[in-house]
C-alpha cells in the first residue's frame, strides 16, 4: 500500500421526540406533504423558536453513552445557505460551543478493538424535503423542517471502509438502546456524509478531503467508502491533485458524481442564534440522566456471558437489537435454561424475522409463549423436532402450545414398554448394523437412534431411547 485511508464520519439521526425542535408540530413520518408545519418551522416573518428540553436530554444522553464531556454552557448558531427546502435561509444549529464533546466509541474488525475518537455531538434542526422527477419541476415537501436532529461527528481515525462500517453499525445500536432515535435509514432518521482522503504511508499531514453525500445503507456508505479511495488512488498515481469537492453517491450506478466544490465554515456565516438565549445544564440534570442510561451493548453482552454461560458468537447476535436482547431474556422469565432460550431465539425466531423483513414488535409469538414449546421440550413432553412443527403453527394459530401439541398428535413417547417394541423391531430389521455395531462400531449408535425416532415418527423420547438403546445394543 502506497497511501494510508483516512476517514471521519458525520453522522445526523433524528431524535424521536413527540414534537419538533424549535415549535409544537408533530414530529412524525409519513404523513402527507407540506401538513406538519406551522408559521415557526416555516420561517415566517416575526416568529421565535422555542426550544424543546428534550432534544437536550437526548443529546447529553448520547454524549454520555459515547463517553463525551457535557458542556454545561453551549449556545445555539445559524447557519446560513440557501436551498428550496431551507424556507429560512438558515439552519439553526451549534458551531463552537457543541453540547457534547470528546468522546469515543469502541468497535471491532478483524478480531481487534479499535477506539475511534468522537470530537463532538451537536443539535441541530433538519431542512425540507426535495424531491425531484415530478415532471419538469420538482416538489418541496416542509414537513421535516424543524425535525430535531444530533450530530455525530468522529475524528478522522478511521482507516478502511470496513472500519467505517463497523463505526456505523456500533453507533447506531447504541442509539437504539438509548431509545433516542429509530435509525430508519429508509425513512431518513440517520444519514451519514462521509469525509475521505489519502496520504502517502508514514506521512502525519493529511491529505486533501472529499465528501460523499446520499448513502441509505451501511452497505453503501462502504461500497462508496470503496469507490473513492479507489478513485484518489488512480488520480494520486496519475500524478494529478485531489481537488476538495462534495459528491453525490448514485447507489444504482455504484459511483460517485461531482455535486459542488465542498464548502469551508466561513462560507456558511455562522454566527450566534439571536432569538435563543445560551443553553445552560445543570450538574444535577446530567447525573440524573446519567442514571437513566440503560444497559448497553457491551456491558449487557459482558452479562450474558457471565450470567447464562452463552459464547461469544450468540451474545453477539442476541445483543445486536436491543429488542431482540430483551425478548431473549423475557423467554428465560418463564423459567426455562437459558442456553435452550438462546438456541431458539437465535436459529428459528431470526430465521423467520429475517425471511419476512420485519421486527419483533410484528412477531406473532410472544416470549411467554416460546417459553412455554421450550418448557414442553424440557420436560421431556415433545421432541426438539415436534417442537419445530409446532413452532411454524405457533406463527398463525392463537392456539394454546398444549393445543397445538394434541392437534398435531405430536405429544413425546415416554412409555419405555412401546419404546422397547421399537427399538427390538428396529434392531431385528439391521442385523448386520447391529453385527458392527457389537463388533466394536460404537458411531452406529446414532444410527439406530435415528431409526427409532423415524419409525416412531418423531414422538419418541430421545433421552429414554438413548438409555434403552445403550442396553438393548450391548446384549448378546
Amino acid at each position: 500500500m502506497k497511501y494510508e485511508v483516512v476517514i471521519g464520519l458525520e453522522v445526523h439521526a433524528q431524535l424521536s421526540t413527540r414534537s419538533k425542535i424549535f415549535c409544537t408540530c408533530a414530529n412524525r413520518y409519513g404523513d402527507p406533504p407540506n401538513t406538519l408545519t406551522c408559521p415557526v418551522c416555516l420561517g415566517m416573518p416575526g416568529t421565535l423558536p422555542v426550544l424543546n428540553e428534550q432534544v437536550i436530554h437526548f443529546a447529553i444522553k448520547t454524549g454520555l453513552a459515547l463517553e463525551c464531556s457535557i458542556r454545561r454552557y453551549s449556545r445555539t448558531a445559524r447557519k446560513n445557505y440557501f436551498y428550496p427546502d431551507l424556507p429560512k435561509g438558515y439552519q439553526i444549529s451549534q458551531y463552537e460551543d457543541p453540547i457534547c464533546y470528546d468522546g469515543k466509541l469502541l468497535i471491532e474488525t478483524d478480531g481487534k478493538s479499535q477506539e475511534i475518537g468522537i470530537t463532538r455531538i451537536h443539535i441541530e434542526e433538519d431542512a425540507g424535503k426535495s424531491i425531484h422527477g415530478m415532471g419538469k419541476g420538482t416538489g418541496v415537501d416542509f414537513n421535516r423542517c424543524g425535525v430535531p436532529l444530533i450530530e455525530i461527528v468522529s475524528e478522522p481515525d478511521l482507516r478502511s471502509p470496513a472500519e467505517a462500517r463497523a463505526y456505523l453499525t456500533k453507533l447506531k445500536q447504541i442509539l437504539k438502546y438509548l431509545n433516542v432515535s429509530d435509525c430508519n435509514m429508509e425513512e431518513g432518521s440517520l444519514r451519514c456524509d462521509a469525509n475521505v482522503s489519502l496520504r502517502p504511508v508514514g506521512a502525519t499531514e493529511l491529505g486533501t478531503k472529499t465528501e460523499v453525500k446520499n448513502m441509505n445503507s451501511f452497505r453503501a456508505v462502504e461500497k462508496a467508502l470503496e469507490y473513492e479511495v479507489e478513485r484518489q488512488t488512480r488520480v494520486l498515481d496519475e500524478g494529478g491533485r485531489i481537488a476538495a469537492v462534495t459528491l453525490f453517491w448514485n447507489d444504482a450506478t455504484e459511483e460517485a458524481i461531482l455535486m459542488r466544490s465542498k464548502e469551508e465554515a466561513h462560507d456558511y456565516r455562522y454566527f450566534p442564534e439571536p432569538d435563543l438565549v445560551p443553553i445552560s445544564v445543570p450538574e444535577a440534570m446530567i447525573e440524573t440522566i446519567r442514571g437513566q442510561l440503560p444497559e448497553l451493548p457491551a456491558a449487557r453482552g459482558e452479562r450474558f456471558k457471565q450470567e447464562y454461560g452463552l459464547n461469544d458468537e450468540t451474545v453477539r447476535i442476541l445483543t445486536a437489537e436491543v429488542e431482540w436482547a430483551a425478548y431473549f431474556e423475557d423467554v428465560i422469565k418463564t423459567g426455562v435454561n437459558a442456553k435452550s432460550a438462546a438456541t431458539w431465539v437465535t436459529g428459528e425466531v431470526l430465521r423467520v424475522l429475517k425471511e419476512s423483513e420485519s421486527g419483533l414488535g410484528k412477531f406473532p409469538i410472544s416470549a411467554g409463549r416460546l417459553g412455554e414449546l421450550i418448557g414442553f421440550i424440557e420436560a421431556g413432553k415433545i421432541s426438539n423436532q415436534a417442537a419445530k412443527k409446532v413452532f411454524e403453527s405457533m406463527l398463525t394459530s392463537p392456539d394454546s402450545v398444549e393445543t397445538l401439541i394434541e392437534k398435531a398428535g405430536l405429544s413425546q413417547v415416554s412409555d419405555e414398554e412401546f419404546l422397547q417394541k421399537i427399538i427390538q423391531a428396529v434392531m431385528d430389521a439391521h442385523p448386520d448394523e447391529l453385527a458392527r455395531y457389537r463388533e466394536g462400531k460404537k458411531q452406529l449408535m446414532g444410527f439406530f437412534v435415528g431409526q427409532v425416532m423415524k419409525k416412531s415418527r418423531g414422538a419418541a423420547n430421545p433421552k429414554i431411547v438413548n438409555q434403552l438403546l445403550q442396553g438393548a445394543l450391548e446384549e448378546n
